[in-house]
Order: structure tokens, then C-alpha cells, then sequence
């Protein structure tokens, strides 16, 4: 490729890393929707969300927002720095989508019921969180600011994190927020949704963009002869 052409990949890998962040986000909103729509518990920051709404009214996407601008308040006087824009995009698309979802969903009548659209909404967001981590456009607003107390407390990053959910729990279930068995689900569950689908949306999102650089740039010779019908070799 002359410079033009490399230009021009870049631009294009840029695209497609913000098109796949964005699409982790609306992933990640719908299943946050389904879980909160499930009514059998949501998880902290949700709770937090729903609790302000309960007392101050505005809609829980709008909570999501207003919480996430604090936060980065919070981070940048913590840091001197301005988060990257990739928590900005996070805070805004992703209590925008919130709200669109909430509005279209239902909550089933049947205890099975909400419990399938629970356990779906909580693996939903571990995919959504899956696909907006990979392509590392920056760490959503909350990431922000446990790694800033990290850095400057010095305290590992288990226990910072553990902390902030445990008042932001805390705080919502205060406010009316609700703290039921999906609560419970998602604490001791995401870590282990999200081991497996990190891992599986990395491998996705890294085969995506080598075959954005193979296909630009038949000079390297990476294309291998199984290739040539669109079927990869089984993900590593």
C-alpha cells in the first residue's frame, strides 16, 4: 500500500472499531432493559438508576447520564486528565438505548418467565460488554474512575470495584431501588458471563480487522488458501 492507501485503512479500522463499540453499547443497553423489565432485581448502578427515578422522577436512561457526567467529574479532578471519548459515547448511547428499550418491553407475568428474560439480559450484557471492550475505544465512565482511585489509593482493583458496588447498591436500595435474586445473579455471575465472552468477542473483533488488512494488502501474503470462499479456520 502507497501512504494514501494506508491513509485510508486506517480510517476505515477506525471505523469499524467505533461501528463495533457502539454496537457492544445497544447490546449491552437491551440486556441491562431486559434485566430491569425482568423486575426480579437489577444489578447496583441499576438499582442506583431506579431508585433516583423513584424519588426524583426523569426516566432511568436519564439517570444513567446524569450519573455518568458526575463520574467523569469525578475521575478528571481525580486525574488532571479528560477521560477518553469512548466514556462519553458509553454514558449518552447508552441510557439513550436504555430508555428506547424499557418503553418496547414488557415484564412476563410467570416467576419462569421473568427468570429466563433475567438470565438473558444478564448474558446479553456480558456479549454487549464483550464487543465495546475488544476494539479498546476507551473504558466506559465507571472503568474510569475505578482505575483513577486505583492509581491514586494504590489499593488493588478487586477491591476498589468491589467497594463502589457495594455503596452504589447500598445507596439505591435506600432509595427504593430493587435488590432482589437478580441482584444477587449478577454480582457473583457477570464475572464469569463475561471470562467467556470477552475472550470470544476478542477473537471476533481481532479476526474482523485482520481480514480488513489482509484484504487491503495483498502484498503481505497473510491470506491463506482456505480463505479464498470466506470460511476462516476455527476461532482460536
Amino acid at each position: 500500500m502507497n501512504k494514501d492507501e494506508r491513509m485510508d485503512w486506517r480510517k476505515k479500522n477506525l471505523g469499524l472499531r467505533w461501528g463495533i463499540f457502539m454496537l457492544g453499547l445497544v447490546i449491552m443497553s437491551f440486556g441491562i432493559a431486559l434485566m430491569i423489565k425482568a423486575d426480579l432485581g437489577s444489578a447496583p448502578w441499576d438499582v442506583l438508576h431506579i431508585g433516583l427515578t423513584a424519588q426524583l422522577g426523569l426516566t432511568i436512561g436519564t439517570w444513567s447520564i446524569i450519573m455518568g457526567f458526575v463520574i467523569i467529574g469525578v475521575t478528571t479532578l481525580l486525574t488532571k486528565e479528560w477521560p477518553q471519548l469512548g466514556a462519553f459515547v458509553n454514558m449518552v448511547l447508552v441510557g439513550v438505548f436504555i430508555d428506547i428499550f424499557l418503553f418496547f418491553l414488557t415484564t412476563p407475568e410467570s416467576f419462569i418467565s421473568k427468570l429466563i428474560m433475567l438470565v438473558s439480559g444478564i448474558i446479553i450484557i456480558g456479549y454487549g460488554m464483550g464487543l465495546y471492550i475488544a476494539p479498546n475505544c476507551g473504558a466506559g465512565p465507571r472503568d474510569s474512575l475505578m482505575l483513577a482511585i486505583t492509581k491514586k489509593t494504590k489499593i488493588k482493583v478487586q477491591w476498589v470495584r468491589s467497594a463502589m458496588e457495594i455503596v452504589v447498591l447500598t445507596s439505591g436500595w435506600l432509595l427504593g431501588g430493587p435488590v432482589f435474586i437478580g441482584t444477587l445473579i449478577f454480582c457473583f455471575g457477570i464475572g464469569s458471563v463475561v471470562g467467556v465472552t470477552l475472550p470470544q468477542c476478542q477473537r471476533l473483533v481481532d479476526r474482523l480487522i485482520e481480514r480488513g488488512v489482509n484484504n487491503e494488502d495483498f502484498d503481505k501474503r497473510t491470506l491463506r488458501v482456505d480463505h479464498h470462499d470466506g470460511v476462516s479456520e476455527e476461532i482460536r
